[in-house]
């Protein structure tokens, strides 16, 4: 728990003070150099630094250990940043889009050179930080990082089409094509796109954790192959499991025969939940119901 805390906070200071940086070069050079698409990269890379001080806020509530009050432990803390930081994305995107449409209305103004090196600048670093981030996110089943990793995947082909759009309006003007003058407005309605796209995922998978939504059929049907390598086991009658932030819980529900003493199927429910809990390190508690198992029930 502690080096997971740890490094958490690790990728979340970086993810923070890249954001800050990269925020401030994109709104002033957008602002500056007379482009929406690189200036909406760069307000998504500000809402960017509001996801990363609210994991920062709460990655130590949701590594805390369970207590008598949230007897399941604190791990919806890190689904619920996910979700607020969703919910930013989602009204950036919306911003942007109606900033991009707003430009087609008014003259068009020529975008900065520059502007295309600070959204190439802006491009590398994100893709070094979603890298670095999906890796730690996926070692150590962290929401809260992964929500980090998914900002930065959306920044990577966000800055991109920006710096894409700013030069179709350079190469527009010097060769008098009309069409491509509008190359940054079309851009920033891309970005918002991609914005829209990452925020509902993140939405999605927010609400589904919960509202306790059952894991994926795949992850199941592994649990229930490992339940069925116990001979003991005559039935499977119910399995359930739900993500609780970086961790699960598994409901599980098995007939055993009924001459079985309590002694036995107390050691055999322990069996089964060390061996899932053996395979599958993510998995923090298997709570097993034991029904009596009769030769007639067949």
């Amino acid at each position: 728990m502690v080096v997971r805390e740890s490094l958490a906070k690790k990728i979340a200071w970086i993810s923070l003070i890249s954001n800050i940086i990269l925020t401030a070069g994109k709104i002033i050079i957008g602002w500056l150099g007379n482009s929406d698409a690189v200036f909406a990269d760069g307000i998504h890379s500000a809402a960017d630094v509001v996801a990363s001080v609210i994991v920062l806020l709460v990655i130590k509530i949701s590594n805390k250990p369970a207590d008598k009050e949230h007897p399941y432990g604190h791990g919806k803390a890190e689904v619920i940043v996910s979700g607020v930081v969703g919910i930013l994305l989602f009204l950036v995107s919306l911003y942007v889009v109606y900033e991009g449409i707003d430009g087609f209305f008014h003259e068009v103004e020529l975008p900065s050179l520059l502007a295309v090196w600070v959204a190439l600048f802006s491009f590398v670093s994100k893709v070094i930080l979603y890298r670095s981030s999906l890796g730690v996110a996926k070692q150590h089943n962290s929401k809260a990082i992964e929500a980090i990793a998914f900002d930065h995947k959306a920044d990577i082909v966000a800055s991109l089409a920006a710096a894409i759009g700013v030069l179709l309006s350079i190469l527009g003007e010097k060769f008098d094509v009309m069409l491509l003058l509008f190359g940054d407005k079309v851009a920033s309605i891309f970005v918002a796109y991609l914005i829209f796209k990452i925020a509902k995922d993140m939405l999605t998978e927010a609400f589904d954790i919960l509202l306790e939504r059952n894991i994926n059929n795949e992850t199941l049907q592994e649990y229930i192959a490992i339940i069925n390598d116990f001979p003991e086991v005559k039935r499977i009658d119910r399995i359930r499991a739900r993500e609780h932030g970086h961790y699960i819980l598994v409901d599980l529900r098995i007939s055993i025969d009924h001459f079985k003493t309590i002694k036995e199927g107390h050691d055999l429910a322990k069996s089964i939940k060390r061996r899932l809990m053996d395979q599958f390190d993510n998995i923090e508690e298997v709570l097993t119901h034991l029904n009596p198992y009769f030769q007639e029930d067949t």
